[in-house]
């Protein structure tokens, strides 16, 4: 078969990487609402709140593995791209042990400031122990989450597709299975979520290291294991750096962003909390799927550009960009007519089935405006502008959300709160439009100069 990065037919290279992108990101979505599902059947909220605080904090763990993970695919497809596959593989070996190592030592922090951790992420008396053990179990396996996240975006760019999709769903249906066992006949709770999360990353990240000893053994020069090959030059730490850390601070000051907001919905009890977690858990369906198809893209977009194939860069983009919008669209048609239904099927008091669905309603919203900015924010990524990155990531969940979150409360109260995200994301969308068009048009300007010099 074709090689996806010799593909082309620009839309099929799309659904090739796409897809699988999208379907491992709907696994992941489904253990998350796993963990919701199966820990709302003890009918406690205050187990519900508990898990909703906590998704910033394995956030911000999953984040640090993409400076790694997200860093090194921009560098590694942008390598092999230019026909330089042997440092492609030794930045893929680097970025496994510097996962490993982050790993450690965020286990071992983690664990010892683990009540500051619980009381940042807005704990309060009803939900606190709930919350420090689902956080101990997290931090517990923080080294194969790491790795995990990872290795998918690393084996992805380096065109390891099915792999990287089975790693994803293998850790994903694991922590399933784990969830039903722990919560239901055990009644382990919300430590029971945390326990079988921790355990699904870790199979996930044992598939991924017997697939780089095999490939190392066929001789595939992207896959080297051995701690021989590490090699931290400055240039490639700095290439990974550079576009990892902005990658990784879209996660961390959502994650921010996410605990202000939770603090603000706690105001308002933890019934409020346990239906904002709900309607948000329902709504990650649509962001996630734009979170695979603009990753998936990502690895095409850095070989197209590090191959200076700049116009099929750009039909890649247009139609990632519409396949995106429509793809919200559905699913904004979809919760305006359902949002209590699917709020039903994790909730059983009739006033939380009300609220979530009614906040459903409000944040799916945003659901079409997300295929603009998480692919271009994956676009420029790929092309190792990490400027740009950097500011749509601070402009997102900083300079525009935070303020959002607190003018909204003190004029519409928890309404308000519930409106900052669709408000924030109409904004930027229109921000991420003018950057990607004065990028492209840059692009078009230099190749068009080169083109003259060529025909004088």
């Amino acid at each position: 078969m074709t090689s996806v990065f010799e593909e082309q037919n620009i839309p099929k290279a799309i659904f090739r990487v796409g897809l699988p992108a999208m379907l491992g990101q709907l696994t992941t979505l489904i253990y998350n609402l796993a963990d919701t599902f199966f820990v709302s059947m003890t009918e406690n909220p205050d187990m519900i709140a508990a898990v909703t605080l906590c998704t910033p904090v394995l956030l911000i763990i999953m984040s640090i593995a993409a400076i790694f993970g997200a860093g090194g695919s921009s560098v590694i497809a942008r390598l092999m791209g230019e026909g330089k596959n042997t440092d492609a593989g030794t930045t893929l070996n680097f970025c496994g042990y510097a996962m490993g190592g982050a790993g450690i030592i965020t286990l071992i922090s983690g664990l010892f400031f683990l009540s500051s951790v619980a009381q940042i992420a807005g704990a309060d008396t009803g939900n606190f122990r709930y919350t420090c053990d689902y956080l101990w179990y997290i931090f517990l396996g923080a080294p194969f989450i790491m790795l995990s996240n990872g290795f998918v975006n690393l084996f992805r760019s380096a065109g390891k597709i099915k792999e990287s999709t089975i790693g994803l769903m293998l850790g994903n249906v694991i922590n399933i299975v784990l969830d039903y066992i722990f919560i239901i006949p055990f009644q382990w709770g919300t430590a029971g979520a945390a326990l079988a999360t921790s355990l699904g990353f870790a199979c996930s990240t044992v598939y991924f290291l017997v697939c780089m000893l095999r490939e190392e053994r066929r001789g595939n020069e992207l896959f080297v294991v051995s701690p021989k090959h590490f090699h931290a030059s400055r240039t490639m730490v700095w290439d990974i750096i550079s576009i990892g850390v902005p990658g990784a601070l879209i996660t961390v000051l959502m994650s921010v962003s996410n605990m202000v907001l939770n603090n603000y919905i706690a105001i308002y009890g933890s019934n409020a909390v346990a239906a904002y977690g709900i309607a948000y858990k329902i709504d990650m369906v649509p962001i996630m799927l734009s979170v695979g198809l603009s990753q998936g893209v990502a690895p095409l977009i850095g070989f197209y550009y590090g191959a200076e194939e700049k116009r099929r860069m750009s039909s890649a983009m247009r139609c990632s960009i519409l396949y995106g919008v429509l793809l919200g669209a559905l699913f904004v048609a979809l919760f305006l007519f359902g949002g209590n239904q699917f709020a039903a099927a994790f909730l059983h008091e009739e006033s939380l089935i009300q609220q979530a669905g009614y906040f459903l309603k409000i944040l799916c919203l945003s659901a079409p405006m997300l295929g603009v900015i998480n692919m271009v924010t994956s676009y420029f990524q790929a092309l190792g502008k990490a400027v740009q990155s950097l500011l749509i990531t601070i402009l997102r969940n900083a300079v525009l959300f935070i303020p959002a979150v607190i003018l909204l409360n003190r004029w519409r109260q928890l309404d308000g709160v519930i409106m900052a995200q669709p408000v924030v994301e109409t904004v930027l969308t229109v921000i991420c439009l003018a950057l990607y068009v004065a990028q492209n048009a840059g692009h078009y300007s230099v190749q068009s100069k080169q083109e003259k010099s060529a025909h004088a």
